[in-house]
């Protein structure tokens, strides 16, 4: 396989198709903030604004301007949509809400966890690239609202009964991995181990179920027992395989090859089980005895699955040379590309049917923003580029 090659395919779609389209299309020069929901050429059809997508491109933008290049166009629309988000995002006391109007007002309110923790990785990516205090403040004072809320996420807006069926998600610890990472230089270092070790045993110990044949559930009860209810036959297969390139990050930074060498074996397992056998692909939700989905949507093939597949895959390979991975990664390679890309215009497709022919033509929406297309090539690319130099 020639990793130089690919490392610039990755780059390449980064850089000259991927993020000049969010740049041009989704920044509101009027008020603020972005736009997400785009047609397939860019144009806007709804400006609603999304706290958690607003979240993610600011963290975006900041991110490539510290890692990448200091390019201030990218600092200049990460510090705008953060100024959007200090103002308008949340009630005053760090309360985020779901999503606003064009010009700030709410819509709904704050009761998705998600756009507290993309607030928190927004502003403490800014906090690095602009050593602006308020900032880092900001993420520090979010985060441990999220930590405060690990154990009720919806807090008052939670619609199940207490005491009868009480379910924990795998969404959050999952998150947290990545966000304890993420805001590493605003946490006192034995903070950081502590919350590491805590979203490790939730991951790998509580949702993990060897005794399934090594799969994740999405939700168990509250003591970590499974429940035959829909909820808790729910398996995610883009959630776990995502989870497991956080858990592989968390591997490297505590020196522990035997959590790299699970995560990468989860990998496999979580792909060979969620791959469509028929038509290619993975699917977005199954039952882990076989019974049809609550989720009509089940079977439809997402942008964000297949990509985090691709950096799980890359870095499982990179981590333990597992030839295994890099096959997997030839075949999801080839089915990304060919599927979810536009060969018209910028930036990729988010939805497919089954059959992997495309089911709605938008290039951002409610749920899909400048995320997990830019951060995947943007991890696939760096990672490519290692294997490349060590060859």
């Amino acid at each position: 396989m020639d990793f130089k090659k690919l490392a610039e395919q990755y780059k390449t779609e980064l850089m000259e198709n991927v993020l000049p389209f969010w740049l041009q299309h989704s920044q509101d020069k009027e008020f603020g903030g972005y736009f997400t929901c785009l047609k397939r050429n860019g144009e806007v059809f709804d400006t609603d604004k999304f706290i958690w997508l607003q979240g993610r491109e600011v963290w975006m933008f900041a991110m490539l301007y510290n890692k990448v290049e200091k390019r201030q166009e990218w600092l200049d629309c990460a510090i705008q949509g953060g100024e959007f988000l200090k103002k308008y995002g949340h009630d005053g006391n760090y309360n985020w809400y779901f999503s606003l109007d064009r010009e700030g007002h709410p819509l709904v309110e704050p009761y998705n966890i998600f756009s507290y923790t993309f607030a928190t990785m927004a502003f403490g990516q800014l906090s690095l690239a602009t050593g602006n205090q308020e900032y880092a403040d900001i993420a520090k004072k979010t985060f441990d609202i999220v930590l405060s809320k690990v154990n009720n996420p919806k807090g008052k807006w939670n619609k199940l009964h207490p005491g009868t069926r009480d379910l924990k998600g795998f969404a959050l610890p999952m998150i947290l991995c990545n966000l304890a990472l993420e805001i590493e230089h605003l946490l006192d270092e034995d903070f950081l181990v502590k919350t590491m070790d805590t979203c490790i045993h939730e991951v790998m110990d509580v949702f993990y179920r060897p005794e399934l044949g090594g799969i994740i559930v999405e939700n168990v009860l509250a003591d970590g027992s499974l429940s035959d209810s829909f909820e808790g036959r729910q398996v995610t297969p883009g959630h776990a395989i995502e989870a497991m390139w956080f858990i592989m990050d968390l591997g490297k930074r505590l020196n522990r090859p035997d959590l790299i060498e699970k995560a990468k074996n989860i990998t496999l397992t979580m792909l060979n089980y969620g791959w469509d056998k028929q038509y290619g692909g993975i699917y977005y939700f199954m039952d882990r005895l076989g019974n049809p989905p609550q989720q009509l949507e089940w079977d439809q093939k997402l942008w964000w699955v297949h990509i985090e597949t691709l950096i799980s895959l890359l870095k499982g390979y990179r981590l333990t040379g597992d030839r295994q991975c890099l096959e997997w990664f030839e075949k999801v390679h080839d089915y990304v590309w060919s599927h979810f890309k536009d060969q018209e215009y910028p930036e990729w497709y988010g939805y497919l049917n089954r059959r992997g022919e495309v089911l709605l033509p938008l290039k951002g929406g409610k749920w899909k923003g400048c995320f997990h297309v830019p951060r995947g090539l943007y991890q696939c690319w760096k990672v490519l580029n290692e294997l490349s130099e060590k060859c």
